[in-house]
């Protein structure tokens, strides 16, 4: 088979490949909201943060078990010598009932009262894995479509780099340039070449990311159409700093917990009172344990129900567990104080980031727009016969590199954005 028969036969078999990848390939096409909610259904992360929450709802009522009615019955058989007793001390019956209710336990209420508190811990610990959610997902949206544009004027790129190093080197064999530029043109082009490979990198690990986010197929293709974010920009830094002292959710866990240390250390000081529980025992007895021989009178039903108090003496564990439910108040008191700190400094240096990538976008649209009159310039200046094909296709790169850091900046001052909505407690709510 000669050369040429061999490259059509390649040429027609690719012809046929491609466009079956192409329709094998699921395409996803979707907005920044429907990314986003699909996310937060699929979402493993936010599913373990519900269970937590289901575990901690079901500590409450655990604790709160110990003030509700506990009845209890068995039975069992042994043999017994001389004065009829069972292993724990009770006389042996042949049913045994058994009532048990605290009534008065300042250690148990506390411990109830702190599982409470904590179950509005991993109540917030939910949302905030949510808002986390939120953020990875329209972060890497965004990104994927910055990326996407970037990838395309990149590609253009390549072809009028392709032009100019075309261009350079028939003027260099016609002994009109020298050969470093055309060294310099193969550089331009090299260059255009790692960043296309960086690009495709890129958007091959959003997409992948992208997939694991919103649970669908890893080859299916994500197309993003939504670009942007709606902002508002007209809120001044105090009240920034006010809204994310009110909303935030690391804030209202840190009180959350605090009150749950409040209300264990008033536990371990309440247990110089006593504990009443109400009881009640009910037991079958029968003759063959022999209870005629040691008692004067044989009764088969028998039952006994009061309250039964417990009164702390001499404990040397309480002087210490109440130091101990002190010291950890105070730690949480402090790490509140903390995190009340650093909350109105990261939404200090947030704001701040925000308006200086505000004003990066502004000067970059500028360069962009800069860059585009002059393309028509040179465009122009060029059909009159005072310009040449590589003068074009320079401003043409010029263009191409000024929307690339154009793309960079939007998505960076985007990003920024998302941020300080997620310190605010906005970020849920653009969503919604």
């Amino acid at each position: 088979m000669n050369k040429n028969g061999f490259f059509q036969r390649a040429l027609l078999g690719a012809a046929l490949v491609v466009p079956i990848t192409c329709a094998a390939q699921d395409v996803q096409q979707i907005d920044l909201k429907q990314a986003v909610n699909t996310a937060l259904k699929n979402s493993r992360e936010v599913a373990l943060a519900q269970v937590r929450y289901n575990v901690a709802e079901k500590t409450v009522g655990t604790n709160r078990a110990a003030f509700q009615p506990n009845l209890y019955t068995g039975s069992g058989a042994a043999y017994s010598y001389g004065f009829p007793m069972t292993v724990s001390g009770q006389a042996p019956s042949i049913v045994n009932l058994s009532y048990i209710q605290s009534v008065f336990n300042p250690l148990q209420t506390a411990q109830t009262r702190a599982a409470v508190e904590r179950k509005e811990v991993q109540r917030l610990e939910l949302e905030r894995t949510r808002n986390s959610v939120v953020l990875q997902t329209s972060s890497a949206y965004l990104e994927l479509g910055k990326v996407r544009h970037s990838l395309e004027l990149m590609r253009n790129q390549r072809q009028s780099n392709t032009r100019i190093l075309g261009f350079t080197r028939q003027r260099q064999s016609e002994g009109l340039e020298l050969p470093i530029e055309v060294t310099r043109a193969e550089l331009e082009a090299a260059r255009t070449e790692q960043r296309i490979v960086q690009l495709e990198s890129r958007e091959s690990t959003l997409q992948q990311q992208l997939a694991l986010l919103l649970g669908i197929p890893a080859g299916s293709r994500i197309v993003p159409t939504t670009e942007s974010i709606p902002t508002d920009g007209t809120h001044r830094e105090r009240d920034l700093i006010d809204r994310a002292l009110e909303n935030s959710l690391e804030l209202r866990q840190g009180d959350y917990e605090k009150r749950a240390r409040e209300h264990l250390l008033a536990g371990q000081i309440g247990t110089k009172w006593p504990t009443i529980d109400l009881v009640g025992e009910y037991g079958l007895f029968a003759k063959f344990n022999n209870f005629q021989d040691f008692f004067q009178k044989f009764q088969r039903n028998n039952f006994t129900v009061g309250i039964q108090a417990r009164i702390p003496l001499i404990s040397s564990q309480r002087s210490a567990n109440v130091a101990l439910a002190r010291t950890e108040l105070s730690v949480s008191e402090m790490e509140l104080r903390l995190k009340r700190q650093n909350l109105e400094l990261d939404v200090t240096r947030q704001y701040q980031k925000v308006r200086e990538l505000e004003a990066a976008r502004e000067v970059a649209r500028l360069e962009l727009k800069l860059a585009q009159e002059n393309l028509q310039v040179i465009q122009a200046n060029f059909q009159e016969g005072r310009a040449n094909l590589r003068d074009v296709e320079r401003a043409r790169l010029d263009e191409n590199d000024k929307w690339v850091a154009f793309l960079d900046n939007d998505y960076e001052r985007q990003r920024a954005e998302l941020d300080l909505l997620n310190l605010t407690g906005d970020l849920n709510r653009l969503f919604q």
